[in-house]
This record gives structure tokens, sequence and C-alpha cells, in this order.
């Protein structure tokens, strides 16, 4: 039977405006989820589907969150079954494998604890060793577009799940591209953030010191969303690390490879030409381009399947394989299990790493300032090529993905238009862990959102910094969104600020610049037009008024302000760092 035409996709920013106006409500559209997860079952999208007796206490949980400290609230999300969900199996798509976590996941956790809800668990080529789908003993995942074709891996079900509307955004795992090749297969926006920015706890491991948990979601603003909420060190985890916060900013310049890229497959000449058509529209961005040799990358990638580093997956997984032979697939099984003539040693190991550390150096002066951009695939195969030739179609998967973890290089793939009907191309923008602003800048102009990375507004706009009731699921966000407010990112200012806690009613912040002692206040920036603007600062009424708001980058911007008398009567909240803290 031929699949049906993929759901509206989900947006956090929709479901948060309809649960602002009360057009629907979580359960309505978690009954709505578990009604297309039972349509399209026999994609194989899910290994535990969303069922309404798993997620109702997910719900419940809701009433105890005030939605305006809960940036998530309310919104369905998908997890790649290699990821620990308390009291549902982890399975990594190998049944004997499975065990019942008694924890959440580190990133699933902050997900829940902001309101997130999660609806089920995905299903993913087996112990996430594969970028084609096809590898699972819960079936194949067909694409979300064409069922013929491949949904891409290892995160398969967790891209579909987004892609036909069952999941506002999703979690997948990223070694070698499993964050994005599914991401370009499907339309969708992958990021794979740097290696330790979102904790690894709670996953099942693959090449621990090169696993990503990774996001799937329908826009950039989706994705930088669950960023702020999972992204920040885990003092229990031997992986994690405290990486700089996201504040998309556009680069001094992108990079594409010199020469032609590998193209494959099916539709191989057609995406050559979307390549064509890729920077063709790259070069009408504004952003000075450079050509650049990328051989070093491929070295990279050769280390990682072709030396000692390949042999990490047995480290963490060969006791068990050992243990059951009969439980994992062959294919799987022949991947990971050492050659009998493997001539890996100690040695080997040493050489390997300082090889690598020499390729990071090139790569980081090759990319000083620089994003880098290249197709996320090189092409697509049906599913049935795929079964005829296992080893080899989802090796071709990996040319443009594989040396992303090694470098310790963040990636943000992104669509790119179409190669052929109902069959998506996309690239991915990369960049170093220090630049990963960058790298979301790049993407948001690519997108056409080119205000995001940049400092200036438009001749006919401004910025506007918002300290409380006025911020995304408040009470006046309303009065935002009338003037053609546009959200655009969250700010701290400069740490020269006190905060207090008005008494009216309903209580308000007042923010006030001090001479001494401050502290850096968590603000949101909004972009207003002009022409709204002044209707809307006469409008607000004392002691509160605009001014100009010092950033933390050192950059001023309208945003509210309050007069000094009224500090007398107010509590000093200036402690918590924000509105939304403080509440």
């Amino acid at each position: 039977m031929k699949q049906a035409k993929p759901q509206e996709s989900l947006s956090i920013d929709r479901l948060r405006a309809a649960y602002l106006d009360k057009s629907t409500t979580p359960e309505a559209v978690v009954r709505e989820i578990v009604r297309l997860a039972e349509r399209d079952s026999g994609m194989n999208i899910w290994i535990t589907p969303p069922r309404m007796e798993r997620i109702q206490p997910y719900l419940d949980g809701l009433a105890s969150l005030n939605p305006a400290q809960a940036p998530l609230w309310g919104i369905p999300f998908a997890i790649k079954d290699n990821i620990d969900l308390a009291g549902v199996p982890t399975t990594a798509a190998c049944p004997d494998f499975q065990y019942v976590p008694r924890e959440h996941a580190v990133v699933v956790d902050r997900l829940i604890r902001a309101g997130a809800i999660p609806v089920g668990k995905t299903n993913l080529d087996q112990f996430a060793t594969g970028l084609v789908g096809v590898r699972s003993p819960y079936g194949e995942t067909a694409n979300a577009l064409k069922e013929e074709l491949i949904s891409g891996g290892s995160s398969s079900g967790s891209a579909v799940a987004v892609a036909r509307g069952q999941a506002a955004f999703s979690l997948g795992t990223d070694t070698a591209g499993s964050g994005r090749v599914p991401a370009a297969l499907n339309g969708l926006t992958g990021y794979k953030p740097s290696l330790g920015a979102w904790p690894t706890k709670g996953v099942v491991p693959a090449c621990a010191s090169l696993d990503c948990v990774s996001v799937f979601a329908n826009s950039l603003e989706d994705a930088l969303e669950v960023d702020r909420v999972v992204r920040g060190a885990e003092p229990t985890d031997p992986w994690s690390r405290s990486l700089p916060s996201i504040t998309p900013a556009l680069p001094a310049k992108l990079l594409l490879p010199a020469g032609s890229p590998t193209f494959f497959g099916p539709y191989a000449e057609h995406y050559e030409q979307a390549w064509q058509r890729t920077i063709k529209r790259l070069e009408s961005l504004g952003l000075p381009i450079e050509y650049a040799d990328t051989s070093l990358l491929r070295e990279a990638a050769e280390l990682l399947y072709g030396g000692p580093f390949v042999e990490e997956r047995w480290a963490s997984l060969g006791g068990f394989i050992e243990a059951h032979p009969d439980s994992v697939l062959p294919v799987t099984s022949g991947i990971l299990r050492p050659s009998p003539e493997s001539s890996y040693d100690g040695a080997a190991v040493f050489k390997a790493l300082h090889a690598l550390q020499a390729i990071k150096l090139e790569t980081a002066r090759l990319l000083e300032g620089a994003v880098l951009v290249l197709p996320t695939t090189g092409g697509t195969w049906t599913r049935e090529q795929v079964r005829r030739d296992p080893v080899e179609t989802n090796t071709k998967m990996g040319i443009y993905t594989n040396h992303c973890n090694l470098l310790d290089l963040c990636g943000v793939a992104v669509p790119a238009g179409e190669a052929a009907e109902d069959v998506p191309f996309g690239i991915t923008l990369f960049a170093s862990s220090a630049c990963e602003s960058e790298a979301f800048g790049a993407a948001m102009a690519w997108a056409g959102r080119p205000e995001i990375g940049k400092r200036e507004t438009s001749a006919n706009s401004t910025y506007v910094a918002v300290c409380g009731l006025h911020m995304r699921g408040y009470p006046l966000e309303k009065q935002m969104l009338q003037h053609g407010g546009v959200f655009v990112r969250e700010a701290r200012t400069a740490p020269k600020y006190s905060l207090y806690r008005l008494p009216t009613v309903p209580p308000k912040p007042g923010m006030m610049k001090r001479r001494g002692q401050g502290k850096a206040i968590e603000v949101e920036i909004w972009e207003m037009p002009l022409s709204s603007f002044g209707p809307f600062v006469s409008a607000i009424p004392g002691p509160l008024g605009i001014g100009k708001i010092e950033l933390d980058d050192g950059t001023e911007v309208p945003g509210f302000v309050c007069e000094g008398y009224a500090a007398a009567d107010a509590e000093d909240i200036t402690a918590s760092g924000g509105w939304r803290a403080a509440e």
C-alpha cells in the first residue's frame, strides 16, 4: 500500500502560540500523534510507539510547571532507542540487549524538566552502526517522502518521526554522520553539536570518545531552542564539557571544496545539479567564498574506519556480542568484530592519534574564521540496492560526514531544495567547536534569515531587549506579536544591572543600570518594525520605559529600563540573574 503523504510539520513556535491562545492543548496534540503513528505503523518508525497510557503521566506533569518558566512546555519529542527514557526499554535495536533504565539520560531529563513531552522510542540501525536505516530487526524504516528509498541512519526513526508530523523534534545520536544523513534524506534540519556540548550519559556507546547526541527539527530556530535547554556540562559525565552558548553570527568567509564532489546512486546526476544550484545560491549571500583542498578531511575519515579507532566500537559492545553471537545482525557483527588479521596494537593506536593531531592542526588553520560547506551526502539508494550491497552502499553515505567528530567539529545540516521530485538535497555547514555560532549564523543566512546572523537590523526595524512579562510564554508576549515583533535570540546584559520585582499586579521586573557592582541579567532580543515601535513605547506604563541596554558583547540595543525611585518599594532579585529564574 502506498504510504500517505506526511502530515503538516509541528513547530515549537506554532505549538507555543496555539497553547497560548487555547486553540489546542498538549493532550490533543499527543492524541493526533498517536493516530498518525498507528497510520504509519508499516513504515517501522518506532520501537516503542506513542501510546496515551505511557505519555499521560508526562501530560499530567505539565500542571505543576509554569509555562513561562518551562521553555518547551507541552512540546512533543521522540527519542532514539539507544538513549534512556526511565521505565521504558532501551534496545539499541537488539531485542536481547534491552534493559529498562531507572533514570533518564541527562539530555532527556533536561528536556522533560523544560516541559517537553517524550512520546516514544524510535527505530535505528542496530547499535547505531550504519548510515542507511535498514539494519534493524524491527524492520527497515521507510523514507518519509519516497517509500522505496532509504531513510538514512543510524537515527532513521527519529528523522522520519519529525518528517511525518509525529514529533516537533527528536533526539538522535551522531558518531560518523547519523544525526545528519537522515536529516538530508528526509528534508529536515539536523544539528550535531561539538563533542561534549550535550552530555552523553545515558546513551548506549558506539564510540564513547566520539559520540554526540543530535537533534532533528523542522527549522534552525527549533534546533536552537533544544540546544539552549540541553547544552551544558554534566559533572557525572566524563565526556561532558562546558562550551559557549550559541549566538548566531556570520563567519568571515565560506569555504567550498576545490573540484567537483563525488556523487553516486540512482540520482547522482540530480545531486550534482543540486550542488551547482547550491553554489550559485551561496554566492548570492554576500559572504566571501574561497575554494580549498579538503583532502585532509578524507585522511581523518580513513583513520576512523581504516585504523585502530574502529576497534573502539568493539571495546564498547564486544563483550555482549561474544556472549550473544546469534542476537546481532550479521552485517552489524561483521562491522564491529575485529578482523583476525588485524595488526593493530598499542603502537598503532598512538600512531593514529599522532596523525590525527596533525590533521586537527591543519583543519584549525583551514577553518579559522570560516565555515565549510559540503553536500551532506553524495547521493541516496533504494532500499533494494542496499540489501544487495549492504557494505559499499553504507560506506559511500559517509564520505562527507565521517571526519566530523574525529576533528571535533560541529555540523549544521540544512535542506537545500530537491535533487528530484520527493528526493531532498541537503548541505552541512561545519565549524570548529569554538565557532558553533558562526556555523548557525551561516545556516540562518542560507535559510533566508540573515538578520539572525548580523548585529544590525534593517533600516525599517529595531531590536528591543525585554526582561520580563514581554518574554516568550508570559502574558504580554502577545503585545510583542501584535506590534510585529519577531523573537531573535536569548542574550545577557553586561554585568552592570540590578533587577527588582515591582509591587504591581501582576508583579513586573524593573531593571536598572548601576555605577558600582551589578550582575548580567538574562533578556530576550526581539526585532520590531519602526512603524510599530513608537506606539509600543507610548503604551508602556511608568516607572518602566525604554532606554539603551548594554549587552555582554558590548553592543547596545533599546530595551526595558526602570526609574530609580521604584527600587525603594521593590524586592531586589538581582541574584537570580533573570526574571524566569526568580519566578
